[in-house]
């Protein structure tokens, strides 16, 4: 049995409530298990395309899941969405392959539907207590990282990604004093997503990540809102 010595996120308030979206994916599923296991945890609301109907294409469905929630309050939102190759299409090696649609579609799903999440679910979070927004990114949007080039849609979407955390987290400093907001890197992360490209990476488990990810998010505080983070708490390069 779980005792307070277990508990990853210590700093959010007895009985919280915890929003993940893409619930059904590897690292969202694992994010949901380890939730369930902390000890003064409350309500867990898991959405996704299979469980849920949650569309992140299409605003609609985003805004009917975000007003279901309405008056269920929550402390953590965890938006663990995400896609790397599209329709068979993987990563681009090189600008030669950038196909527009397939672009198109990357942005679609890495930045605009956060993008909506964050416009649709964010106004419902605690404004009295201590709450956290974290959004997974990658390492490889980070634009100061990149020194191998390729995967141009990925990285330009994940780098959209981390300018819209970063100014949603501005926009709610002002209303929500102590939420916090980050994009964060769960590490090379064993799932169907990441397989093919992990070769000659270290890796996790998705249920190592998930404590990772759990454990680093609790350690931040409100100055350090609109920050882009690794799983173990580092800072990544804009």
């Amino acid at each position: 049995m779980n005792t307070k010595a277990d508990a990853l996120l210590a700093s959010l308030p007895s009985g919280f409530g915890a929003v993940v979206v893409g619930a059904s994916g590897g690292i969202g599923s694992a994010l949901c298990d380890r939730l369930r296991a902390e000890p003064h945890f409350g309500s867990l609301y898991p959405l996704s395309r299979t469980a849920t109907a949650l569309d992140l294409t299409d605003e609609t469905s985003v805004q009917a899941a975000a007003e279901a929630l309405r008056g269920k309050p929550f402390q953590l939102l965890i938006c663990a969405t995400g896609v790397l190759g599209v329709d068979g299409h993987p990563p681009e090696k090189s600008l030669r392959q950038l196909d527009p649609d397939v672009m198109m579609r990357q942005f679609s799903i890495n930045a605009v539907g956060p993008a909506l999440v964050a416009k649709h679910f964010l106004p419902l979070m605690d404004r009295k207590t201590r709450s956290v927004a974290a959004f997974l990114s990658a390492r490889v949007g980070s634009i100061g990282d990149n020194r191998l080039g390729g995967w141009i849609s990925y990285r330009a979407s994940k780098a959209a990604l981390n300018q819209i955390v970063r100014t949603a987290s501005i926009e709610y400093a002002r209303t929500h004093p102590e939420m916090v907001l980050t994009a964060i890197h769960p590490g090379t992360v064993r799932t169907p997503l990441s397989n093919p490209y992990a070769s000659g990476h270290p890796t996790v488990s998705a249920q190592e990540a998930a404590a990772s990810i759990l454990s680093a998010l609790d350690a931040l505080t409100p100055d350090k809102s609109g920050s882009f983070i690794a799983y173990d708490g580092t800072t990544i390069p804009w």
